[in-house]
């Protein structure tokens, strides 16, 4: 599962996710991406779950680049606690996604199979997604 090898702070404060992302909103290692259209936390195991189907459906061919990481501490506090005695324990980490932020890209593969791929992985996030193509792409014919 995706995690930071270490952290400077153990925990961190909710904050707010409020506008477009202003970076890593181009494709820019694949031909084909997947776009989120609106915001939220992504966990280390949805990203994951998403790898797999992509991988899975494209059978190993062509590359994959994962453009969120996972770096955000979140912590719960266990089950019938009472109220107050301190923030919980740090129980996992998520990627803050914003619209128009890339997440997934793909290249090696055919348009369709492509396609269908960053399908698969779209319905493992909770984000509602877009399919995107480089511009200057043109399919090759075998």
């Amino acid at each position: 599962m995706l995690q930071p090898k270490k952290t400077k702070y153990r925990k961190q404060q909710k904050g707010k996710m409020k506008g477009n992302s202003m970076r890593g909103n181009q494709l820019a290692f694949g031909s084909f991406g997947i776009k989120s259209l609106e915001e939220s936390w992504i966990t280390g195991r949805q990203i994951e779950a998403a790898r797999q189907a992509v991988t899975r459906h494209m059978k190993r061919e062509g590359q994959i680049w994962i453009r969120i990481f996972p770096d955000k501490p979140i912590t719960k506090k266990p089950a019938e606690v009472r109220m107050g005695k301190g923030k919980g324990a740090p129980e996992m980490f998520v990627a803050r996604v914003t619209p128009g932020r890339i997440m997934f890209e793909a290249e090696g593969v055919p348009f369709s199979i492509a396609k269908e791929a960053l399908r698969l992985a779209a319905q493992k996030l909770p984000v509602t997604t877009k399919f995107v193509v480089r511009r200057d792409y043109v399919e090759e014919i075998n």
